[in-house]
């Protein structure tokens, strides 16, 4: 109970001292994250539109597909693009691996699916709602999906956040592709691990913390967003 108690006490100073080697970790995870999330979004949120609003041979396979990448474990993605971005590799001259690129990488096509899925969902039922109406003023399809991603932005904006959620909280690809090389590769879920394995549980409870801290922020912003949503 005194060594646990210790723990806490140490990860707190470490929080209140604002740590160097805190601070570094949680920049990383975040710039990281954002920057996938961002990616994510730029490439998910149309592509999960489109798939509501068109009709194509193969739609329904590609739903499925989508629906089932939303479940894609980690630590296989990882794999895979170890494979891939090796010397040995198609893409390794590219010199990504042990990157935080590749982590960038790694984050992105795991959320991906999930924007996909989600956003489709969203805009289907707007869709089911307003198609007749934009096919009454022969709206095209383009602009027809435009209006729809910005009538429907305060619950894409809940598809960000669980994406960014989604990121900022995973541990097995990253780890696999980026290496969780000291100042280049470390992010707060790999330290956790990391220090955890070597018994260093203040600078664990540290950045679990403050992980909580922004699992706490996304929901808060979540419930938030939907509540003026629907005022």
């Amino acid at each position: 109970m005194t060594d646990f108690t210790q723990a806490f006490t140490l990860a707190l100073d470490l929080l209140i001292q604002r740590d160097e080697a805190l601070l570094e970790i949680i920049f990383l995870s975040l710039r990281v994250s954002l920057t996938s999330t961002v990616i994510a979004c730029v490439i998910g949120l149309p592509l999960g539109a489109a798939l509501a609003t068109l009709s194509f041979p193969g739609k329904w396979f590609v739903t499925v597909t989508t629906n089932t990448l939303m479940g894609m474990p980690p630590v296989v993605l990882g794999l895979i693009l170890y494979m891939a971005l090796s010397n040995a590799g198609p893409f390794g001259w590219l010199q990504l691996l042990y990157t935080p690129g590749a982590m960038i990488l790694a984050q992105t096509l795991l959320i991906i699916p999930i924007v996909i899925a989600l956003t489709r969902q969203i805009i289907d039922d707007n869709w089911r709602s307003y198609r007749e109406q934009f096919l009454s003023l022969c709206v095209p399809k383009t602009t027809a999906i435009s209006t729809l991603l910005w009538d429907t932005r305060a619950s894409l904006l809940t598809v960000a956040l669980a994406g960014f959620a989604r990121a900022i909280s995973e541990v097995g690809a990253v780890i696999v592709v980026g290496g969780n090389i000291n100042h280049l590769t470390r992010v707060m879920t790999t330290a956790i691990a990391l220090e955890t394995s070597k018994g260093e549980l203040a600078l664990a409870l540290a950045l679990g913390s403050v992980l909580l801290l922004i699992s706490l922020t996304i929901n808060a912003i979540v419930l938030s967003t939907k509540a003026r949503a629907s005022d």
